[in-house]
């Protein structure tokens, strides 16, 4: 079974320096993986709040440089590697949060870019296995040129994915055809855009031809985040599927079904084994 906890639901500047809704990105577990991807700002402190010991983390993902997705990973890297006196883990991450480009400087030291055992400058294209998961990076429209979002592929439980943040462009939705489940991050409402980012209206057309089995929508702007129930029922009656707002706390059991629990619902991970 893979099991997604949403430790943070928030995106975008005012969501993030407010806490309206956390910014501590996503924990995904399999039988062989424990990753935290895009440790947004509170990614630490909440992982440790929820029972997430972040030591047992053995991969990083960091889908590009701004900090509601990158701000804690240089601290989560550390927890890795056990304080330093381990090599271990992955670090995947967009060449821009690596290395800078002409629009953002690097967001992850070369300091702690030495620390894991492994680090992947994932562009779209860019194929890496963690554990018992095959990633691939996905292409994004942002305003980092070098952003990515996620496709997992589990072989037994089909593929997952995670948008990160774009824009719509012609052609995203092949990315993300036959997932089971989807993870949109929606900034906006219905008609209200913002370049670079999704509203609900981007996420309609990619819904109409990627056809997941379940979606979520996730990283939310201070609109959002007091319309995401209302938007997600409404896109949901449109394409027919379910079609879910994540909340802070919120956690994703895929198995031969996808189940969607309530914070507070805990689910039992030691089927998992003592390392996570």
């Amino acid at each position: 079974m893979i099991e997604l906890i949403f430790v943070g639901t928030g995106g975008g500047r005012f969501a993030m320096i407010t806490q309206k809704r956390r910014t501590g990105g996503i924990r995904i577990f399999s039988e062989r993986s424990n990753i935290h991807l895009d440790p947004g700002p509170g990614a630490l402190t909440h992982s440790i709040e929820m029972g997430l010991d972040p030591q047992k983390i053995d991969a990083i993902l960091v889908s590009h440089s701004h900090p509601d997705h990158s701000n804690d990973a240089e601290v989560l890297i550390e927890a890795m590697g056990h304080g330093g006196k381990e090599k271990r883990g992955l670090l995947a991450a967009a060449h821009s949060v690596l290395f800078g480009n002409d629009a953002c400087e690097q967001s992850i030291s070369k300091y702690h870019q030495g620390l894991p055992e492994k680090v992947v400058d994932a562009r779209a294209g860019t194929r890496f296995e963690i554990g018992d998961l095959e990633v691939e990076a996905t292409r994004a429209q942002h305003s980092d040129p070098d952003t990515i979002g996620f496709r997992f592929r589990t072989g037994n439980y089909g593929d997952f994915a995670y948008t990160s943040d774009s824009g719509y462009f012609e052609g995203i939705e092949r990315f993300y055809e036959g997932v089971r489940l989807l993870l949109l991050c929606v900034l906006r409402p219905s008609a209200r855009p913002w370049k670079g980012h999704m509203t609900t209206d981007d996420a309609l057309r990619i819904l109409e031809v990627a056809r997941p089995e379940v979606s979520v929508l996730t990283h939310f702007g201070m609109e959002m985040i007091f319309k995401s129930k209302m938007e997600a029922e409404l896109l949901e009656k449109r394409v027919g599927m379910p079609v879910k707002a994540a909340v802070d706390g919120m956690r994703i059991a895929m198995g031969e079904e996808i189940e969607v629990k309530a914070p507070g619902k805990q689910m039992d991970l030691s089927q998992l084994g003592s390392r996570f």
